[in-house]
């Protein structure tokens, strides 16, 4: 996209690119700040309620996992109409890097998601902890692997995908936040994986070795197969979707000016 003339004819062009230069700068400063509080508040969703659900419900599992996955899917409906105003509310590197595939968002400002994504998590997964009376920081022992739990994190991963671009391209915008919540929580159980389908997420998880922790051994598989639902996703949005590129800057919900 060819950028807009800086300034009118009667203002100094040198000082007025610097002003919008400034003004581009404080914005995605602002949209990376609401991608950091977004992610960290999920992340003390997911790990919060498992340590809780695990509390309350011992030796239960069924009943521990929707716990978990009520509070997780309502945590996210609230998280996305608070924050998705200012930044879309991806929280998630692969919406991002979807996002950024389709047009959706510029190069520099997707890397600034992901950095404040991930450190979002590390900071929820620490006041999760923290909240619960345990050490802040905790390697998970809980081991997850094989084909049939990996697969599930492809079909989560595109699962959502499809959900997210889906809602958007139907012009449904308002129900965005609660189609992925409902999609999440509905994911915890017809997944093998229980639907991680976000890194970031994924490695805030293995800093806490509660319910909802993975071993850091386990976790780089599960962002590899990922990102493999999110390759396919591609695929299957561009086959679904020609024109996706167009809506792809009002993801997850519309936002503020990405400049691109």
């Amino acid at each position: 996209m060819n950028p807009e003339p800086c300034c009118p004819e009667d203002c100094c062009p040198a000082g007025c690119c610097q002003s919008k230069v400034a003004e581009m700068s404080e914005s995605i400063g602002r949209r990376a700040l609401a991608e950091f509080i977004g992610t960290a508040f999920l992340v003390v969703a997911v790990i919060g309620s498992g340590i809780a659900a695990s509390r309350l419900s011992p030796r239960d599992i069924g009943l521990e996992l929707f716990e978990n996955a009520a509070a997780t899917g309502a945590a996210l409906v609230g998280i996305i109409l608070a924050v998705g105003p200012v930044s879309g509310a991806h929280v998630n590197p692969i919406i991002t890097l979807l996002d950024r595939v389709f047009g959706g968002i510029a190069t520099n400002d997707a890397l600034a998601y992901i950095g404040a994504q991930l450190a979002g998590g590390v900071v929820g997964a620490c006041i999760a902890n923290v909240m619960f009376g345990l050490p802040a920081f905790q390697l998970s022992t809980h081991t997850r692997g094989g084909g049939g739990l990996w697969l599930g994190e492809v079909v989560a991963t595109f699962g959502l995908a499809l959900v997210v671009f889906g809602v958007v391209r139907s012009g449904r915008v308002g129900v965005a936040p609660f189609a992925v919540g409902a999609y999440i929580s509905a994911a915890y159980f017809f997944t093998s994986s229980t639907s991680f389908a976000n890194p970031a997420v994924t490695i805030a998880r293995t800093l806490s070795n509660t319910f909802a922790g993975i071993r850091p051994s386990s976790a780089p598989l599960f962002v590899a197969f990922q990102l493999v639902g999110a390759a396919t996703a591609t695929a299957a949005l561009r086959a679904l979707y020609p024109d996706a590129g167009k809506i792809a800057p009002q993801v997850v919900v519309p936002h503020e000016g990405n400049g691109v």
